[in-house]
């Protein structure tokens, strides 16, 4: 019985080893986390405030593309804000560039941004 249950163990140590393996090997080549953001509505405490994806284009970052109208009268300065601290509805210690966030890498990736500046 005893024995079952180590193999048990073992196997479960394996399979889960695995799984972040896996992980980390597939977020190399994704995408980075992005929300959108009001860039009008920053706040010291809070960051920016995330609005719907809808005012966000659908490609890369937006700035200089203007205003877009979520209501009758208001318009938003919308743009995506990547790799974000979200809390509350708010997104904060990001980057509005996309390069940049995906330069920064994660677990066992390598940079492939270049070094000079």
């Amino acid at each position: 019985m005893a024995e079952t249950r180590r193999r048990l163990r073992s196997s479960t140590v394996v399979l889960g080893g695995m799984g972040v393996l896996a992980a980390a090997l597939s977020a190399c080549g994704s995408d980075p986390d992005r929300r959108c953001v009001d860039r009008d509505s920053y706040d010291y405490i809070n960051g920016y405030k995330i609005v719907a994806d809808k005012n966000c284009s659908s490609g890369t970052s937006s700035s200089g593309k203007g205003r877009k109208k979520t209501g009758k009268t208001k318009a938003t300065d919308a743009d995506w804000y990547y790799d974000a601290d979200v809390s509350g509805g708010w997104a904060d210690h990001g980057t509005f560039s996309r390069d940049e966030a995906v330069d920064r890498g994660g677990f066992g990736c390598s940079g492939s941004g270049s070094g000079g500046g």
